[in-house]
């Protein structure tokens, strides 16, 4: 039998998952770090907590296992997309690596702009300049912090410095270069014209892969300190999202998924390649060869669960380690003595910005129609209500760039929610499904290094032969209608907020 590693490097944590190549789950390992805010909408990590973390969890699933290091065929990687990190000429890190919901760089969005119109900016890397990608974050440090850029000698994605960790290998792919807003899309490849517009020196950048191609294999100390044998092949992999594709079969046109994870994504497949020329969702090349995919983006979906239980829920997380159960058992519990609507009660869900459809990095969070009859039980579901709206937002758009969507998946830690499931069922007017295999980007990644190593044919194939339906959430028709009511109602609260959300942001 031979075996396959799929690293996840997310936001909250890392966790890594050994799996045989029937995609049987054979040891796995998390760990967790922090993210530090500086400021009101910046948010950074240390790529030093990565690198431990992926060190530490290698180690653990290796040793939980017992399979020979020699089986163990092929390892893939996931992350977070968009997150910049800078190495010098030493290979250390120079800066914490600003992440992909930061949204410091308005001001490098509107220099953007002046350089090239937004036309020609989609045209090439199929995308608006936008807060978020990597491109903007470079611009800040070059203006803000000119010593670090100077010290500059590789850049790189998240996933990709634990490449170079791992292999020493300086590479990235094209999903997630497609995220960093100097890759030609269609191309597959750098985008001359961009870097020149930039002045960003080609050299800084590394060679560019498709997902399940091979990119190096283990350096000899590192193999040495996992377990692992030093010929074990490293593949592209993918960003998040195009490895959570891969992990739920979303691999050929019709398919779709959503993900609640810290972010929020309407993820939808495409073999030719579509762009939204008003720049509301986003285009990427797909873990697929020759394939690509647009996707709307939440800021803060899960995040503003998670937000809302640190701060005002230590009453669940006590009774959680009372009964011995995971408090999000709770809240759902919570939530589901809630009417749809949470007795008028809105979220808009904007604690990072926002991304889609607004691409406002100024919009902050709001609870509109507070009452004294609501309780933390109407707060918790009008919260999840809140992203679910937004997710929604962003299937709308898709649908009007002529993407059809047949089939939706669910993924993600919120998509584990049967209650979250339901709402988005109601909101899409359509069934909303999960599969047995859990594992999401880290199964995916797993995957692409199968393909990498020649276990599987193709991404399609091993995805046909791995993955199986677990459950299937149908939309409640009185639910439906009036959780449109309730959208659009949402969707005015923005036109009319955003004046003033502009204000807030220069007081």
């Amino acid at each position: 039998m031979n075996y396959l590693i799929g690293i996840d490097v997310g936001t909250s944590a890392t966790k890594t998952v050994l799996f045989d190549e029937e995609g049987t789950v054979i040891a796995s390992a998390s760990k967790e770090y922090g993210m530090i805010q500086p400021q009101n909408g910046w948010a950074e990590q240390n790529p030093g907590d990565w690198k431990n973390a992926v060190l530490e969890t290698l180690s653990e699933v290796r040793e939980q296992s017992g399979v020979p290091a020699g089986a163990i065929k092929g390892i893939g990687l996931s992350g977070q997309m968009h997150g910049l990190v800078m190495l010098d000429e030493d290979n250390e890190v120079i800066r914490p690596s600003i992440i992909w919901c930061d949204q410091r760089t308005g001001g490098q969005v509107e220099e953007m702009l002046q350089i090239m119109p937004r036309e020609r900016w989609i045209e090439l890397t199929a995308n608006p300049p936008l807060t978020g990608w990597t491109a903007a974050k470079i611009l800040w440090v070059k203006k803000h912090e000119p010593e670090n850029y100077q010290k500059c000698r590789h850049i790189l994605l998240p996933k990709d410095y634990i490449r170079q960790v791992l292999t020493g290998v300086f590479a990235t792919e094209v999903s997630d270069a497609s995220g960093m807003q100097l890759l030609d899309v269609q191309g597959r490849c750098w985008s001359e014209e961009v870097l020149r517009a930039l002045d960003i020196d080609r050299s800084l950048l590394g060679e560019v892969y498709e997902s399940c191609e091979i990119t190096g294999t283990l350096l000899p100390e590192i193999a040495e300190r996992t377990g692992l044998n030093a010929d074990t092949i490293v593949v592209g992999g993918a960003g998040d999202n195009a490895a959570a594709a891969v992990g739920t079969g979303v691999v050929a046109d019709g398919a779709a998924f959503t993900t609640i994870g810290t972010s929020g994504v309407v993820y939808a497949h495409s073999s030719k390649l579509a762009v939204d020329p008003k720049g509301r969702v986003h285009t990427c090349c797909c873990a697929v060869p020759g394939a690509w995919h647009m996707m709307g983006v939440t800021q803060a979906a899960g995040l503003s669960l998670k937000w809302f239980c640190g701060q005002f829920c230590q009453d669940y997380m006590v009774e959680a380690e009372r009964q011995g159960r995971d408090v999000y058992d709770l809240v759902n519990e919570a939530v589901q003595e809630i009417k749809p609507g949470s007795d008028r009660l809105i979220y808009l869900p904007y604690l990072m910005g926002e991304r889609t459809p607004h691409l406002d990095p100024d919009c902050r969070g709001v609870f509109f129609g507070l009452s004294a009859i609501h309780t933390k039980s109407h707060l918790l579901r009008a919260v999840m209500e809140g992203v679910a709206y937004s997710l929604f937002d962003c299937s709308k758009i898709l649908g009007d760039t002529g993407v059809k969507i047949t089939e939706m998946m669910a993924c993600g830690g919120g998509g584990k929610s049967p209650v979250w499931r339901q709402m988005l069922a109601d909101l899409y007017g359509c069934p909303v499904k999960t599969v047995k295999q859990q594992e999401g980007p880290a199964l995916g990644a797993a995957i692409l290094a199968g393909v990498g190593c020649g276990i599987y044919n193709s991404v399609e194939t091993a995805c046909g032969r791995l993955l199986r339906m677990s459950s299937s959430t149908e939309p409640e028709e009185e639910n439906t209608v009036l959780y449109r009511q309730f959208h659009c109602l949402y969707q005015r609260l923005y036109s009319s907020l955003k004046e003033d959300f502009k204000e807030l942001a220069g007081l």
